[in-house]
């Protein structure tokens, strides 16, 4: 339904973020490369050298996958036992973010893929996506979904001190008497 009055073609689209304007050009280029690389190294070592590559690959990612998911879930089960909640800490996931990609097809993301089950990468990694993370979190607008995962943050029962204020009515029952609250 149309209500008749004139659309101007010079209305403001709003404006894509970096990541949502250049991540299908970087993805289409890591693809491009991958076949290259693929190709480069079948003619110097053969096709079946390449696919035998290939499989190890989905077979070692799988293990890994596996030994991760095994690991973080042994992880959830004791910190359940003993009341807690799991210790933090990215181990598990960047083990299984590098199983991920030593089953992805290609020589590169095998080799980002082998280096993320290295314990010094994974601890490197984990420190620069956390803090990266706390920046975002510290940049929310109030009503964004960074803003809730700081406010989710702030409600954790593990103790910590939340900056807040706390209103306090004090109202004295009958016949009651009691002191003026003072700062």
């Amino acid at each position: 339904m149309t209500t008749g009055a004139p659309t101007s073609p010079y209305t403001a689209r709003p404006r894509r973020s970096g990541l949502r304007r250049y991540l299908p050009l970087g993805v289409a280029a890591w693809l491009v490369l991958e076949i290259w690389l693929l190709t480069l190294v079948a003619g110097a070592a053969g096709g079946p050298t390449v696919f035998l590559l290939l499989v190890a690959g989905v077979v070692a990612g799988s293990v890994v996958i596996k030994r991760a998911g095994r690991r973080a879930f042994q992880s959830l089960n004791e910190a359940l036992q003993r009341g807690g909640s799991p210790e933090r800490g990215g181990g598990n996931g960047f083990m299984m973010l590098g199983g991920l990609l030593l089953i992805i097809p290609g020589l590169i993301s095998d080799a980002i893929g082998l280096l993320l089950l290295v314990p010094p990468v994974q601890k490197a990694v984990s420190r620069y996506a956390e803090s990266a993370v706390e920046k975002r979190l510290r940049r929310a607008t109030p009503g964004s979904l960074g803003d809730a995962f700081q406010q989710a943050r702030m409600h954790r029962p593990d103790g910590k001190v939340v900056q807040g204020e706390v209103i306090r009515e004090d109202r004295p029952e009958a016949g009651e008497q009691r002191p003026p609250l003072t700062r």
